[in-house]
């Protein structure tokens, strides 16, 4: 750490030094160039005599616009930008002092302004030559006949002539382990045309892939925010050319926000369904998270890890994990410690259905804000086993809960599900149960409680995609339940954004309900994952029919079409506000619905269900 100090400190010195001699250097040359190279006796001993005075106020500027923390390797616009405030302020603050010292008599005001053109060509200039130095650029880029700036890797071919795609093209450049050889872009726009990015064109339309008098070996897509026909008909194109292609993630996925060659991956089905770009409104959801000690159950599920990496991004205080599972703890645990060092993250392997440890985890952590995923999911697994379902998603929830109103947590956002609407499962009704435990529980103290309802997140833990995979894999065939099934998905980032956008807005007592765009038939979502595993549906891979399962509907309801639903400021999130109810009528036939849960009988449990949700028309 001495060491690594000392090198710090050497380094700083250097630059510093540089930046000083490069002042006095620029304030000569402007008194040479004003006159004439042949300066007077006379205007030597101003300058000499003036000469500290500049390269005091000019240098403390500089530290004052923070010139020295950033590593000039890495200069950028933004940099170059802060050189000429500095070099301006700096002027402006000498010609000042000046005019009050003697109202500038004896000093040549074109001096000064001569001075300040010097001084930026020479403090932006070192900068910019040692970016230069740095970055991945030989005699071709400035002269074409020394061939091109890279000559080992793969010719890549760009899709997008866009922000990610300018942002990728300088990475490329600046790293010298990538073994990329850009040759070209295309783009849809007219407007783009023929335009270059740091020296690579425009080669024409993306319908032109497969026309292009030039030769690449891989293509990537850097569109973060295409949409789901759009990134259809790229795939698609990109397919016909038999070459690898990958894409740049969509925006939600980078938890930074900085596309990065590294983000680059292959396409998924979840680049399919659409990347649209979530817009969260920032200041809103750092005012709630912010310095607070925040805790997830189910932080080991795919809801729950999600949330991690998102809350992670607004500073809480402290983080902690509860989970059930001992591997996804670990898994959550190391994957936190390794990205978000900075961050106090505490691990709780606690079962909800255990009041008295998760009662331990909320005395021992304080937490003040609570995020509900911890539940089971499984439609056709609950509906065998509902009492298993009763004691998670309900009484868990009801521990939390009042655990929650006990010790003061400021607010609690429970994660559910559209099949609270109208439920015809197990599932569907054990979470509108828990909704309403959530809901009588407002008003009773300063915790505002509030649910969010959305429906399949594709990619999650059991989900059909894994699974569809996993038979590709094994050669076929897939097995689909019903030919017209449809269903709404949405993707991991996008849902976990919209929860924290939603406890942002939550005042207590809302149900707030994600929409969830356009329904998929689940038959196409199962060609689509066969074609890029590069097979042909029902040629290489068949697909089978099974029937419905257990608790299963064919089509979901669009839950946008609610009684009582109204938009909110986010054009993505509706809300509902819940019902009022009596504590003690609920607790009543709770502990009811559990001693029913005691004999095991899965039509009593459900018959129980039913008098809690009204609504819920079980399958017998």
């Amino acid at each position: 750490m001495r060491v690594f100090n000392k090198l710090i400190y050497r380094n700083l010195l250097v630059m510093v030094g540089a930046d000083a001699f490069l002042v006095a250097l620029s304030f000569f040359g402007a008194y040479l160039l004003r006159f004439e190279f042949a300066m007077p006796s006379r205007e030597w001993e101003t300058f000499i005599r003036t000469l500290p005075f500049v390269i005091t106020v000019k240098m403390a500027t500089f530290a004052f616009f923070h010139l020295y923390q950033g590593m000039w390797r890495y200069t950028s616009l933004l940099d170059l930008i802060k050189v000429i405030k500095a070099v301006i302020i700096s002027s402006l603050l000498i010609t000042l002092f000046l005019f009050m010292i003697n109202r500038l008599s004896g000093h040549p005001r074109s001096i000064l302004l001569i001075d300040v053109i010097l001084t930026f060509m020479a403090i932006g200039g070192i900068r910019f030559l040692i970016r230069l130095h740095f970055s991945k650029i030989t005699p071709g880029d400035f002269f074409p006949a020394f061939g091109r700036y890279r000559q080992e890797g793969k010719n890549l071919l760009i899709i997008g002539a866009g922000d990610a795609a300018e942002k990728v093209l300088r990475e490329i450049r600046d790293n010298v382990e990538v073994q990329l050889i850009p040759i070209g872009l295309l783009d849809d726009d007219p407007a783009k045309q023929g335009k270059t990015i740091h020296g690579i064109s425009v080669l024409g339309t993306i319908e032109e892939i497969d026309r292009l008098p030039i030769s690449f070996d891989e293509i990537l897509i850097a569109i973060p925010s295409a949409k789901r026909e759009e990134m259809h008909r790229i795939v698609s194109l990109c397919e016909k050319t038999g070459k690898r292609f990958r894409t740049i993630p969509g925006m939600g996925e980078l938890i930074d926000g900085k596309v990065s060659i590294k983000a680059i991956r292959e396409v998924t089905l979840e680049d399919l369904l659409g990347r649209e770009e979530i817009h969260l409104n920032q200041e809103e959801i750092l005012k709630y998270l912010r310095g607070k000690r925040v805790l997830i159950t189910g932080a080991g599920g795919s809801i729950g890890s999600e949330l991690v990496r998102q809350v992670a991004r607004f500073y809480p205080s402290a983080l902690a994990l509860l989970e059930v599972s001992e591997l996804n703890l670990f898994r959550v645990e190391m994957e936190c410690r390794q990205r978000f060092g900075y961050l106090l993250v505490e691990s709780f392997l606690t079962d909800i259905r255990n009041r008295e440890a998760v009662n331990r985890v909320f005395q021992g952590f304080n937490p003040e804000v609570v995020f509900h995923a911890a539940a089971y999911k499984q439609v056709p697994i609950q509906e065998l086993n509902p009492w298993e379902a009763v004691y998670t998603n309900v009484s868990g929830t009801r521990n939390l809960v009042e655990i929650s109103l006990a010790q003061g947590v400021e607010r609690f956002v429970q994660v559910s599900t559209d099949k609270a609407v109208r439920p015809v499962n197990v599932m569907g009704a054990c979470k509108r149960v828990a909704e309403i435990i959530a809901e009588c529980r407002n008003g009773f103290s300063g915790t505002r409680f509030m649910a969010v309802r959305f429906g399949n997140v594709i990619g999650s833990s059991g989900s059909a995609i894994p699974i569809f995979q996993d038979q590709i894999n094994r050669g076929g065939p897939v097995t689909v339940t019903h030919p017209e099934i449809t269903r709404y998905f949405m993707s991991i980032p996008e849902a976990a954004q919209l929860i924290l956008q939603a406890g942002a807005m939550g005042q207590g007592g809302e149900i707030f309900i994600l929409e969830m765009g356009q329904p998929v038939r689940i038959v196409d979502l199962a060609k689509d994952l066969i074609r890029l595993n590069g097979l042909d549906p029902d040629k290489d891979i068949p697909i089978q029919f099974i029937g419905l399962r257990p608790g299963e509907k064919l089509y979901e309801e669009l839950i946008i079409e609610g009684e009582g639903i109204v938009p909110t400021t986010h054009e993505k999130i509706m809300v509902l506000r819940g019902n009022p109810c009596s504590v003690e009528i609920l607790n009543d036939r709770i502990d009811e619905l559990l001693t029913v849960a005691g004999t095991y009988d899965a039509e009593a449990i459900k018959r129980k269900l039913q008098e809690i949700v009204p609504e819920y028309k079980p399958q017998f």
